[in-house]
Parts: structure tokens; sequence; C-alpha cells
């Protein structure tokens, strides 16, 4: 390998095209709870958690009602939104349940937990929260061992009993 990339690089944002910024919209900002940082004329908006610029930006440049690529192309899985304990996944699991929202998975990763949904647009969407490093399973050579097994969302919302 001739350039390995620094270990403080991360990603910063996401930009998708929609077909409808009013679904989507009420998708990424009323379910999920991200504000809106900026909008441009009637065919952008940007959304963010906090006081960055935006982690997610919506667009309708393809047209009004434009259609995703079918199954079995190459494209966009997931993207995962990362929450910064399981109180603050609880709460979004809690949140998401109560309005009835379709919950694709709920997984155990071992180094994270995770709950999948799909946006209006069909986008794989993940909510996840990392386990302590220290907590994550390695091997006898001390390589990383990713599992998927069912989260135990009983334990998970028990979080909320603490507040």
């Amino acid at each position: 390998m001739d350039y390995e990339i620094h270990s403080k690089t991360r990603i910063g944002h996401i930009h998708l095209t929609v077909s409808n910024l009013d679904n989507s919209l009420s998708f990424y900002r009323d379910l999920l709870g991200f504000q809106v940082t900026a909008r441009f004329g009637k065919n952008a908006v940007f959304l963010s958690s906090g006081d960055y610029h935006h982690h997610i930006a919506l667009n309708t440049w393809n047209g009004e009602n434009a259609t995703p690529p079918p199954k079995g192309h190459t494209g966009l899985y997931h993207f995962a939104i990362v929450y910064p304990n399981r109180e603050e996944l609880a709460k979004i699991f809690r949140s998401i349940w109560e309005k009835n929202f379709p919950i694709e998975g709920a997984s155990d990763h071992g180094v994270s937990e995770s709950i999948y949904l799909r946006d209006p647009d069909g986008n794989g969407v993940e909510l996840y929260c990392d386990r302590p490093v220290e907590e994550w399973p390695k091997d006898e050579d001390g390589n990383l061992v990713m599992i998927t097994k069912s989260l135990d969302v009983p334990n998970l919302l028990s979080e909320l009993d603490r507040i």
C-alpha cells in the first residue's frame, strides 16, 4: 500500500438524491430528529444534529419522482448514523417504534448495536452506537471479530429506566 489514510479521518456527510423532498424531510427531520440548517429553493435541504453545517443533504435535482436504481445494481447499501451512547439509541428506537415506523432489523455486531430502517426512497439507514473499544470481541490473534446476532431490544430499552 502506497498511502495509508490518517486515523483521525472520518466521513462528514451524505448527500442523497430523493424523489420527494417533503417525504424525505419528514423522515430525516420529523422521525429521526435532524434540524434543517439550510434550504436551496424548493429542490434541496441540508440537515444536521447540533451546530454542524450539515450531516445529511437531500435534493431533487434529478427531478421530482426520480426513480431509484433497480435491485441487482450497484449503489448505496446503507449509511450509518452513530449515536453517542446506548441511552440515545434506546430513545430513537422507542420513538420510531411508537410512531409505528417499519424497522427492518435490529442487530448486535459485537462492536456495536444497530437498528435498520429504509428512508422513503429505499435507502438503507443504520442507527447505531459503538460499544467501548475495550469490549470489542477479538480472536486469539487479536483480530477484531464482528458478529451479527439479534439485538436484545428489552436490554437496550432498559437504558431508559435509568433516566
